[in-house]
C-alpha cells in the first residue's frame, strides 16, 4: 500500500477519515462536513451506538463521499501505540470497502502530532500485510481494494521523514512474515539461506556455512538434528557494520528448524502442519537485520541463524545418543523433539567465540510450556543480566510487543544434568520452558544474554490491531527499538 503525507485540507477523491472524541465531540473537519451534508454526521451518530470510544468506527455516506468516523477516546491519552492501532483499525475498516484511496485528517496541534501521524501510517502498513502468493483463485472482490493512504497533518514533511525510518522496520517485519508463512517444501535450510543473501543489497555481509564447515567446527549438536533430513543443514551469518570500526557488536541468534516432525520422537499428526513456523526465531533475526540495515542503524549488529530440518529418517538421531557440542560439552539426547536447543547451543557458542559480542539475544519457538504459562499474548524471556533485561522490557513496552521475564536458577539447572553425559536435552515435564533456558545458559558463558521463547507469539490465530491472522513478525520491532535505545544512544 502506498503511504503519503500532506498538509491539512480536503481531499478531492476517496474516502475521508475524521475523528470524534469520546462523548461525541466532533473534530473541526467533522463539524464542517456535518454542516455541508445537512446534519448527516450528527444524525448517523444519534441513530447508532457510536460514542467516540477508542477505535470505534462508523461509516457515513455524504454527498461528498464516504466518511469514516473514528473514535479518539480521551484526546489527552493519545500516544504512539494508540496511533498504530488507529492506523490498523482504519485499514481494516476500509480494506474491502471498494475504496482505492483514503485520507485521514489529523487535527491535533501538539508537538507529538507528526510522530503520531507517522505511527498511524505504520499501523496501517503493518495491518495491510497479506500472504496471497499461493492463492490462485481469489476473485477481485476478495482482494483488498485500498491502495493508498494519505495522512493530513500540520508538519507533514516531518511526519514523512519520521515514517521513512518506521517504513524500514515495517519491511523487516514483512520479511519475517514472508519467511514464516512459506511452506516447508519452498523454505528449507538452503533456500532460507538464499533469502538471507538478498540482504547484501542493503549492505549486509552474509556468510553461509555448510555441513562440512560446521563439522570442522565441532557443531555436532546442530548437525545431529538435521542428520535425518536429505536437506543439508546451514548456518547463516549476517553482519551489519553501521557502528565504529572498533565498536563491540551485539548479536541475535535464531532457531531455524524449517520443519519439525519431532524426529524419531515423532509428533502426533494433529497440528503438525504448524511446524512450518518452527523457524520463527530465525525469521525474526533475518527481519531484524533487514530493518537495521534499511534504516542504516549506527551499530554493529550480527545475526546468526541455525537452519535444519528435523526428520525421522533411518539416519536420524535417536533417543539415548550422545553428541559433543562445539563447546566440548556432551549432551545426552532424551527426546529428539527437544531439538531447537541443540541448534541454538552450537549457534550461541559459535557467536560468542567468533564475535565476542557485548550481548547475545536468542529467539526460538522453543516450548509448548511457555504457551501454557503465558498463552499467545506475551513472550516469556530469561536473562542473566538485569540491565539488558530492563532494556528489553522497555523496548517491548514502547513497541507494544509484550514480554515478561521468567526465572532461572540452580535448582532448575540441575534438572538438566545427565547420568551419562554433561547434560541432557530434555528434563521433566514441569517447568519445561525454564529448564530449556537453563540448558541454553550453559552455552553463553559470561556473555550478557537473553533467551526469548516466542512459541506463543510467532503466529497469530486471529486478526489483531496491526497484525492480520498468520505470521506476526513479533520481535522485530522490539529488538530494533532495543538496538536504537540501548546500543545506538549509549
Amino acid at each position: 500500500m502506498k503511504i503519503a503525507f500532506a498538509k491539512p485540507g480536503r481531499p478531492k477523491k476517496g474516502a475521508l477519515v475524521v475523528s470524534v472524541a469520546e462523548g461525541g465531540k466532533l473534530s473541526p473537519t467533522a463539524v464542517a462536513i456535518d454542516k455541508e451534508s445537512g446534519g448527516l454526521i450528527g444524525k448517523a451518530i444519534a441513530g447508532s451506538r457510536f460514542t467516540g470510544k477508542p477505535h470505534q468506527t462508523l461509516t457515513v455516506f455524504t454527498p461528498a463521499g464516504r466518511v469514516l468516523l473514528y473514535g479518539l477516546g480521551d484526546p489527552a491519552k493519545l500516544d504512539l501505540k494508540w496511533a498504530e492501532a488507529a492506523g490498523g483499525g482504519i485499514y481494516a475498516a476500509l480494506a474491502q470497502s471498494g475504496e482505492k484511496e483514503v485520507t485521514v485528517v489529523t487535527e491535533s496541534g501538539d508537538e507529538e502530532r507528526a510522530a503520531r501521524a507517522a505511527h498511524l501510517a505504520l499501523g496501517a502498513e503493518l495491518r495491510s500485510y497479506r500472504f496471497d502468493k499461493y492463492r490462485t483463485t481469489l476473485k477481485k472482490d476478495d482482494r483488498p481494494s485500498l491502495e493508498k493512504l494519505t495522512v493530513m497533518v500540520d508538519g507533514h514533511a516531518e511526519a514523512k521523514k519520521l515514517y521513512e525510518v518506521e517504513a524500514a522496520i515495517a519491511e523487516g517485519v514483512a520479511f519475517t512474515r514472508d519467511l514464516v508463512s512459506e511452506p516447508p517444501n519452498v523454505l528449507y535450510p538452503e533456500s532460507f539461506a538464499e533469502r538471507c543473501l538478498e540482504l547484501k543489497k542493503l549492505g549486509v555481509e552474509v556468510e553461509v556455512l555448510g555441513e562440512k564447515e560446521m563439522a570442522k567446527l565441532g557443531m555436532n549438536a546442530l548437525l545431529g538434528v538435521g542428520q535425518g533430513s536429505r536437506r543439508e543443514s546451514k548456518l547463516a551469518v549476517m553482519r551489519w557494520n553501521g557502528g565504529g570500526k572498533n565498536e563491540q557488536p551485539v548479536a541475535f541468534v535464531g532457531k531455524g528448524v524449517c520443519f519439525d516432525t519431532g524426529g524419531i520422537s515423532i509428533k502426533p499428526a494433529g497440528g503438525m502442519e504448524d511446524m512450518k513456523f518452527d523457524m520463527g526465531g530465525a525469521g525474526v533475526v533475518a527481519g531484524l537485520m533487514k530493518a537495521v540495515a534499511g534504516r542504516k542503524a549506527k551499530a554493529n549488529v550480527i545475526g546468526v541463524i541455525g537452519l535444519v530440518e528435523n526428520m525421522p529418517d533411518g539416519n536420524a538421531q535417536r533417543p539415548s545418543d550422545i553428541v559433543t557440542s562445539m563447546s566440548g560439552q556432551t549432551i545426552e539426547i532424551i527426546n529428539t523433539d527437544a531439538e531447537g536447543r541443540l541448534v541454538l547451543a552450537d549457534a550461541l557458542w559459535y557467536t560468542k567465540e567468533k564475535y565476542k559480542p557485548a550481548f547475545m539475544i536468542d529467539l526460538a519457538t522453543l516450548t509448548g510450556a511457555m504457551m501454557v504459562a503465558l498463552g499467545e499474548e506475551t513472550c516469556g524471556y530469561f536473562a542473566n543480566d538485569d540491565k539488558l533485561s530492563d532494556a528489553l522490557k522497555a523496548a517491548g513496552d514502547e513497541t507494544g510487543e509484550a514480554v515478561w521475564r521468567m526465572p532461572l536458577g540452580d535448582a532448575y539447572n540441575k534438572m538438566m544434568d545427565s547420568d551419562v553425559a554433561d547434560m541432557k536435552n530434555a528434563g521433566a515435564r514441569w517447568g519445561g520452558a525454564i529448564t530449556a533456558a537453563c540448558f541454553l545458559e550453559r552455552f553463553v558463558d559470561k556473555t550478557p544474554w537473553i533467551h526469548m521463547d516466542i512459541a506463543g507469539v510467532a503466529w497469530s490465530r486471529k486478526d489483531r490491531a496491526t497484525t492480520p491472522k498468520g505470521a506476526s513478525g513479533f520481535g522485530v520491532r522490539a529488538l530494533d527499538r532495543l538496538v536504537r535505545d540501548y546500543v545506538e544512544k549509549r
